[in-house]
């Protein structure tokens, strides 16, 4: 219809073939992620999730939606796509079970200018793998190829993630009181915040990310800093099982301790941490001497070694971090409540040990 001069999508920068190779190459990825209440094959115009299979009582739906940010860069520039997956499932999952929800289905959007087979299905491998990570399936997701929006080799990711809580499971709860002890559950590193300062300070430094980490022997200093984000969802959901006794969760994102731990306190109430308990991974004390990063500037920023905190009642913290502990966590008594007139928001003794 067109005749021989007549232009196609692909002449454009649109590649359907290569679309319809990305799904075929994904669909036993996503296969594996499947559980009770997801057994569909992705495909289809919309993911399928039967919640009544999941034999909840008084469910609430919790919702989440992330991005990994300019991490991104550092993975495109360092060639390292294996593992920005998980981070794109962690940002939204760790939001989640915060509110006491076990996540139960994900939906991923990769947005590039031209298509790579390779590269696409290298990032939906990690986001698989967070999916089995977290215990929920993934069930769709888009991809837009978009030439003219993106540069040569560049990419974008947004996640979605729905969980479930019981009614009376929803965190946190109201009976956060003065003198309830503050959990910090170790991070994995400096997680999927802070990067656009990250990359600031890479720059500074005068290294490549393919040169020899100066912080982690043994590794690139892509490699070091895109360390995927830690997923906490079944060590939480394990602990509060067996214990009952979390009474409220942080996800320690951007904005650091200072702005997310008082999203989850009631007024009149702030947390006191404890910065001298804290056993930071040494890549923070490398960002803060290149940087010249003071401690407020760290702990607004960047997670600085805790990427969740639990408060507890004091008679059951030791309960808790036993739990959390035998689910593989790394646990440090952080802090407590304390009654504050002008909270909630977080007050600092002691210091880094940067």
């Amino acid at each position: 219809m067109n005749g021989k001069n007549g232009l196609t999508y692909r002449d454009a920068g649109v590649d359907i073939d290569a679309g319809n190779a990305l799904v075929d190459r994904i669909k036993p990825l996503v296969k594996a992620t499947r559980r009770i209440g997801a057994d569909a094959d992705i495909g289809g115009f919309g993911g399928l999730f039967d919640l009544a299979a999941c034999k909840f009582r008084d469910p609430v739906l919790v919702a989440a939606n992330d991005g990994v940010g300019t991490k991104l860069a550092v993975a495109i520039e360092a060639g390292i796509h294996s593992f920005v997956g998980i981070d794109l499932v962690a940002m939204s999952v760790n939001d989640l079970v915060v509110q006491g929800a076990e996540p139960l289905f994900f939906l991923d959007y990769f947005a590039t200018g031209r298509l790579s087979v390779d590269t696409a299905t290298e990032v939906v491998a990690g986001i698989a793998e967070g999916c089995k990570m977290a215990g929920c399936a993934l069930i769709g997701g888009e991809t837009a190829e978009m030439p003219g929006m993106y540069k040569e080799g560049d990419y974008d990711l947004a996640g979605f993630a729905v969980g479930a809580v019981e009614r009376d499971g929803v965190l946190p709860r109201d009976t956060v009181r003065d003198g309830d002890v503050i959990l910090g559950i170790a991070s994995s590193g400096v997680h999927s915040n802070g990067f656009s300062l990250v990359r600031k300070i890479v720059e500074r430094s005068g290294l490549s990310y393919a040169d020899p980490s100066p912080f982690s022997e043994g590794e690139t200093l892509g490699a070091a800093l895109t360390v995927p984000t830690r997923i906490y969802v079944k060590p939480v959901l394990a602990a509060q099982k067996e214990t009952g006794a979390i009474k409220a969760l942080a996800h320690i994102t951007g904005g650091g301790f200072v702005d997310n731990i008082p999203r989850v306190l009631p007024a009149g109430l702030s947390a006191r941490v404890d910065l001298s308990a804290v056993k930071m991974p040494k890549v923070f004390g490398w960002l803060a001497k290149v940087g010249g990063l003071d401690q407020a500037e760290l702990v607004r920023t960047f997670n600085c070694g805790i990427g969740m905190i639990a408060v507890v009642a004091p008679e059951d913290a030791d309960r808790v971090t036993a739990a959390l502990t035998a689910a593989g966590e790394t646990v440090i008594r952080f802090g407590e409540m304390i009654a504050d007139p002008d909270g909630p928001r977080t007050l600092f003794e002691g210091a880094l040990e940067l």
